[in-house]
């Protein structure tokens, strides 16, 4: 229901394409470098992109989640701090998923792994310079009606996930129709 509700919008070909461009940018192992604002780590949409990185068989989906201020005695996945930024090169991506304005720090930090070659993606909900900063960028506008800011990090990680390659479907598709076979249609 809500694929067809979102058909009219362009909302699906727009994550779409940013979900493609995350996936073909992000092919090595760690080199997805994914951040948020100071108040919100991207925890969620981390861990939705490691299920797609594990279930597509694309291991440069699975993201590096670097945190502003990770806890003493973290976990190693959960203590990589800003300074992952600084060390950023070309081949790595860095995803930044910022609701609202990236503070100073984050888009000196941007701009600076951009000159050393890193690709940089945003998903952000007005933010002209970080959008000025990424070399693809997807706006979800505070004021958008049918899809807020998770429900487009939903879209965005489930389009990273879709292989599609030589016109066949993906994963993901095969899995639905093997499904539907075994299971019989769903009933409305």
């Amino acid at each position: 229901m809500l694929r067809e509700v979102l058909s009219v919008t362009g909302w699906l070909e727009r994550t779409g394409e940013f979900g493609r461009a995350l996936r073909v940018t992000s092919r090595t192992p760690g080199g997805l470098l994914l951040v948020g604002t100071p108040g919100d780590d991207p925890w969620h949409l981390a861990a939705h992109l490691d299920d797609e990185s594990r279930l597509g068989g694309a291991p440069g989906l699975a993201p590096t989640l670097v945190r502003w201020s990770p806890p003493p005695g973290a976990p190693a996945h959960l203590s990589v701090g800003l300074d992952r930024l600084e060390a950023a090169r070309r081949g790595e991506t860095v995803f930044v998923v910022a609701e609202e304005d990236a503070p100073v720090p984050l888009l000196e930090r941007v701009d600076d792994a951009r000159r050393t070659g890193a690709t940089v993606l945003a998903l952000e909900g007005g933010d002209r310079e970080l959008r000025g900063l990424a070399h693809e960028a997807l706006t979800v506008p505070p004021e958008e009606a049918l899809l807020s800011f998770d429900g487009a990090q939903h879209l965005v990680s489930a389009a990273a996930g879709e292989e599609r390659t030589r016109g066949r479907p993906g994963l993901r598709t095969c899995l639905a129709r093997l499904l539907e076979t075994v299971t019989g249609p769903t009933v409305d």
